[in-house]
């Protein structure tokens, strides 16, 4: 083989190295750009309940489909990656990426917020969420949530008293009961009536009742079934006395990081349609709820208006003044936010 024949040959297979190097890098690129984030959301709720499979386990596909599978929302439930009560402040320290919590499960935290729960605001969970979802948009409440990203609020319907052993009709039949309260809100209500207000996370509910810890629950009728409460409690007093509040907040950096178009996809799909459709999911399970009460036989006493019922009206006006006393004995505006929850729910009235 002559020398230029030599050197032809040796400048071909550098030409050939580099192009295959070059084709390397680019596929590599490739693979990089198109790489997977995955988001670890953690909540409360039991695998089989209703806004699990109906609501989170959804958007999570949508997400992850909208976005050619660049984003993956991994589902961790029953509070499997962080505990109930602290699982807004996980999300906050990225322990998680999203999360999603009742407000009442940390007393203090949200007292703006939870204005929107205290009685006479809303008769259905849809409207709850709507409220909660506008005080947050118009800024009324937003300062509360400065050190998160909050992808959507959202409501469940109105909580009743559920019971082991009595039937409550009046408040008098409160007195020495013992009777889980999901937030300040409802255990100011409760302790006005009579009874003794304890502070329970939903997934100690079911083993608490059964132990005797507590005589009853105040619940809304989704969370009833839900929790598998339907199995323990028998008596049931229907009276929207209060309503939770809820979240789904996002760890403010890891949304941050994200390119625009898949921040984009996680605007396009939170806000108030979330909101909405939590709603009626919840609504709809609430009304199954309570059909199933009566099938079973269980007894339930309805109080459709409390605040004009004369037996509940005076413990009620008595709660509700106490919150918002206290809010503003720390120096917060109560009266203004309680206006704007009053017009907000006028506006979310279906």
């Amino acid at each position: 083989m002559s020398l230029r024949t030599s050197l032809s040959m040796a400048l071909l297979l550098a030409v050939g190295l580099t192009g295959c190097s070059n084709q390397s890098s680019d596929s590599t690129n490739g693979s990089a750009s198109a790489e997977t984030t995955v988001l670890r959301f953690s909540h409360f709720w039991p695998a089989t309940s209703s806004i699990s499979t109906e609501v989170f386990e959804p958007w999570a596909k949508q997400i992850e489909e909208e976005s050619n599978g660049r984003l993956k929302i991994e589902m961790y439930p029953s509070a499997g990656l962080s505990k109930a009560d602290v699982t807004y402040e996980s999300a906050v320290k990225g322990t998680i990426d999203i999360g999603s919590q009742a407000h009442g499960y940390t007393s203090g935290r949200f007292p703006l917020t939870q204005i929107a729960e205290l009685p006479g605001l809303s008769n259905t969970a849809t409207q709850m969420g709507c409220i909660l979802q506008t005080l947050y948009e118009d800024g009324t409440i937003a300062s509360e949530y400065e050190d998160s990203h909050v992808l959507f609020m959202y409501g469940a319907g109105p909580g009743s008293l559920h019971t082991t052993n009595k039937l409550i009709r009046t408040p008098e039949d409160m007195k020495g009961m013992r009777i889980r309260r999901p937030s300040a809100v409802a255990g100011d209500i409760i302790e006005s009536a009579g009874a003794s207000p304890v502070g329970l996370p939903a997934n100690d509910m079911y083993t608490s009742l059964q132990r005797g810890v507590v005589d009853g629950l105040s619940f809304p009728w989704e969370a009833v079934t839900a929790f598998k409460i339907d199995e323990i409690t028998k008596y049931h007093t229907h009276i929207p006395f209060y309503s939770s509040a809820l979240m789904v907040a996002m760890n403010k950096d890891k949304y941050e990081s994200l390119p625009d178009d898949l921040k984009q996809i996680l605007d396009k799909h939170s806000g108030m349609a979330l909101a909405n459709k939590v709603g009626e999911v919840f609504d709809k399970h609430d009304l199954m709820a309570i059909e199933a009460a009566k099938a079973k036989g269980d007894e339930i006493v309805e109080i459709p208006d409390p605040l004009n019922d004369p037996d509940w009206k005076g413990p009620l006006e008595k709660g509700t003044k106490k919150y918002l006393d206290d809010l503003k004995a720390q120096g917060l505006d109560a009266d203004d936010v309680y206006e704007k929850a009053k017009a907000a729910s006028a506006a979310c009235k279906v």
